[in-house]
């Protein structure tokens, strides 16, 4: 019964996992040491104690799971962290898959916990710890979010005066489109600063800007949604960017499903470099003629070379963390 979210054998797992189903307001953590189902309110406070007393009844975790669930798991990486306990924040399209792969239909807080506790028994050597980032990087990327938010409410608002019938309202929207550019400015700057105060991150951007097609936007976007760059496998890099193609197989079938996943804010931006890149890089320019003369469609050949981005600025930044100075 794949819903009963059993472990081989029916035996509890060796590992000792914590899953928590988190939401807005509450989470929902399954103890696979104890098996007992614990809600608690998702603020600091509650979920610190919670986890004490668990460490205290249970004893120490070897991991705790949770889901990225747009900032809520926030306070329970940050309690785990100051406790001293692993904690992984699972991309929930895997975690998805994962269930589907064993059957699982049922869904509820309950249920969802305990299979992020399967989850983390079955892969608790691969998973890897989620680590506090630093205020300044942080910070840079929920500006750079921002940005991308203020950018498109311009484009939007560009678009509306560009239309016919808009002479009632043209003065209101060139209004708005200054206002925008204005903020997009503030923005800039904002992370200029931001970057003087974060270790490296002004060295891995201009090792990422001496690569043809990469622009500062891009760098600086690489940088704040991806902070593991420069420790990852060219796979690894390619999947976070949500660039990575996945197989396919089905009887005589054989092919790649079209990349999906990663972060989400990255792969835009990703896709317009690709076409800076196509343009001057003289590898990834040749490479994207190629594709396009072997019938490939152009957002295709486009993602190929989003793809190949990608993983060249991984090599480029773990090779200027290499070649940083020591300190004698």
């Amino acid at each position: 019964m794949p819903d009963s979210v059993s472990f081989a054998s029916g035996a509890a797992p060796a590992a000792h996992i914590l899953g928590c189903d988190v939401a807005k307001r509450e989470v929902v953590i399954r103890d696979s040491s104890s098996g007992v189902t614990h809600r608690i309110a998702n603020t600091s406070a509650a979920v610190s104690a919670a986890l004490d007393r668990i460490r205290e009844t249970s004893g120490s975790p070897d991991l705790i799971v949770c889901e990225t669930t747009g900032g809520h798991e926030r306070a329970l990486c940050v309690a785990a962290i100051a406790l001293g306990l692993p904690i992984h924040r699972a991309d929930a399209a895997r975690v998805k898959a994962f269930i589907e792969s064993h059957g699982g239909k049922a869904k509820t807080d309950a249920i969802d916990a305990a299979w992020l506790t399967r989850y983390g028994s079955e892969r608790l050597k691969t998973l890897a710890l989620w680590r506090p980032p630093e205020p300044a990087r942080e910070a840079i990327a929920t500006c750079m979010r921002h940005r991308q938010t203020i950018l498109a409410r311009r484009t939007a608002a560009k678009n509306r005066l560009g239309a016919p019938g808009q002479d009632a309202v043209a003065d209101l929207l060139e209004a708005e489109i200054d206002f925008l550019s204005r903020q997009v400015a503030t923005l800039d700057a904002r992370i200029g600063e931001l970057a003087g105060q974060c270790e490296d991150f002004e060295r891995d951007e201009k090792a990422l800007r001496a690569i043809k097609g990469v622009g500062p936007v891009f760098a600086r976007s690489l940088l704040a949604f991806i902070p593991e760059l420069g420790s990852l496998s060219a796979k690894a890099a390619a999947s976070l960017a949500g660039l990575a193609p996945h197989p396919h197989e089905s009887g005589q079938t054989r092919r790649k499903k079209p990349a999906s996943g990663g972060r989400a804010d990255i792969k835009p931006i990703a896709f317009m470099a690709a076409l800076s890149a196509a343009r001057s890089h003289p590898e990834l320019s040749a490479f994207y003629a190629r594709l396009i003369a072997a019938g490939k469609p152009k957002r295709l050949a486009l993602a190929a070379v989003a793809r190949k981005l990608v993983v060249i600025a991984n090599a480029v930044i773990k090779q200027a963390r290499r070649a940083k100075p020591r300190l004698t």
